[in-house]
């Protein structure tokens, strides 16, 4: 969550980083020219949007011949955790799973075990999980128990 990508790709490349995801909002002008640099450095580039940023803005970063490979869904609004998941950005999980069948499409915001069940069977297959996961008490459970919602429900997309 930077306003200015570009300016992180190298340093993250050098890092060892294999994957570099931006906001779609931060990167409207220059998209594309990010997109090049990322894969340039090794990585797998990924975009991200907020809640109030329509899916279709993302389709052609998808679409393009200079493409991401992953598209984050926020179902919160970006800025700090322990927030409250939003079911109805369902809506926007769904339509990319029917539109790319084989996208990485990764849900991060409210995720834990209550939630994992809308995320997976909406078509996520990528969980970032904060607060469920740190707050815990045996960690581990929780990662498994979400990692075989998504895979039991894989099948179904």
């Amino acid at each position: 969550m930077v306003t200015n990508p570009l300016d992180y790709v190298e340093s993250f490349g050098k890092a060892g980083a294999s994957g570099f995801t931006f906001h779609i909002e931060a990167a409207r002008e220059n998209w594309n020219e990010l997109i090049q640099k990322i894969k340039a450095k090794g990585m797998k580039p990924g975009v991200s949007l907020k809640p109030g940023t329509p899916i279709e803005e993302v389709y052609p970063l998808v679409e393009g011949e200079n493409h991401v490979d992953l598209v984050l869904v926020m179902t919160v609004e970006p800025g700090f955790g322990g927030q409250k998941f939003m079911p109805e950005m369902m809506d926007k999980v769904r339509k990319l799973r029917q539109k790319y069948p084989s996208l990485d499409i990764e849900v991060d915001g409210g995720l834990g075990p209550s939630t994992i069940d809308a995320a997976a069977s909406a078509g996520a297959n990528c969980i970032v999980a904060g607060s469920s996961v740190f707050g815990a008490p045996e960690p581990a459970q929780v990662i498994s128990l979400m990692r075989n919602r998504v895979e039991g429900v894989k099948a179904a997309w």
